[in-house]
């Protein structure tokens, strides 16, 4: 058995053609146009490429878009200002504070400063508490694990009663809020981490594989029940002397060959999860901007 390989561009192209489409429409009722402002503190070029093709996609999504670029050394007080004037902007319906911020600002205080009904990336502690408490209609999710929900939903339907999950990887931003999501959804969710005793073991119950621990390649057909969907989250980058030297390429944290021999269905790096993620936050910024008019948000 040959797992199917889950196109996640193709799913996140669906869900961004639905984003235009609700965008289109709420505009066209409301006159409310969805505003996401990105903020970008110094000059990280991995962080610089991730602004652009974000800012990018909201334009491309008839959003208005905006960009605020600080210098590395910017006092945090400024940059909290600048928070609340965009919380305060009538115009601006999400808010996304680029991440990592240079030493000397707090991220915790940060994040927490943007309005949780702004916040379209799901880092705030009243985003996490709502969904913690199963208010996802009013919580914002992460968007890496929303996107992953997509595909799970896409792949074995709405409700996932009577399936085992295991979500390997606790963090805040994917972990904990990915372990909520199924849950929901009625699925029966064990987290795994690094302390695990007996990982492959705990892996090999589960329907449903989640990797999210960021470290390449670990997850291998021993961790895989046959049969099981299996979601990739990890980037990776692993030397390719193959391609070159100095050459590098892409990995997930599933060693994806041998594991999708065993596996029904898996998410490629790249090409699977990554699309999603974008998509998502597209998704959770005309969600805002639906909120905002009193309009029901629609759902992806």
């Amino acid at each position: 058995m040959v797992a199917t390989r889950i196109d996640g561009k193709a799913v996140a192209e669906d869900v961004l053609a639905e984003v235009k489409r609700a965008a289109a429409d709420l505009q066209a009722r409301t006159g409310t146009q969805p505003g996401l402002a990105v903020i970008l503190v110094g000059e990280d070029p991995a962080s610089q490429v991730y602004v652009g093709s974000k800012s990018r996609m909201a334009s491309e999504c008839g959003f208005h878009s905006v960009t605020h670029r600080l210098p590395a050394d910017v006092p945090q007080a400024d940059l909290l200002a600048l928070i609340d004037r965009l919380n305060a902007d009538p115009a601006i319906h999400g808010i996304l504070q680029q991440l990592p911020l240079p030493n000397g600002l707090d991220t915790d205080t940060v994040v927490g400063r943007i309005h949780p009904d702004k916040d379209v990336d799901g880092l705030t502690v009243v985003n996490a508490g709502r969904l913690a408490s199963g208010l996802v209609g009013e919580a914002f999710v992460p968007c890496t694990p929303a996107g992953c929900m997509v595909l799970i939903r896409r792949t074995l339907g709405d409700d996932l009663s009577g399936k085992r999950a295991v979500v390997v990887g606790r963090s805040n931003l994917v972990g904990k809020p990915m372990a909520q999501l199924l849950l929901l959804a009625n699925a029966t969710v064990t987290t795994a981490h690094s302390r695990t005793k007996d990982l492959a073991a705990l892996c090999r119950e589960a329907d449903i594989l989640v990797a999210a621990i960021g470290r390449p390649e670990t997850l291998g057909p021993d961790h895989v029940k046959p049969g099981a969907l299996v979601i990739d989250v990890g980037i990776n980058r692993v030397p390719a002397p193959d391609k070159g030297e100095g050459k590098t390429r892409l990995v997930g944290d599933v060693a994806y060959a041998p594991a999708a021999e065993t596996a029904s269905a898996i998410t490629p790096v790249p090409g699977g999860v990554g699309p999603m993620t974008i998509a998502m936050l597209m998704a959770n910024t005309v969600s805002a901007a639906f909120r905002a008019a009193g309009e029901t948000a629609p759902r992806f």
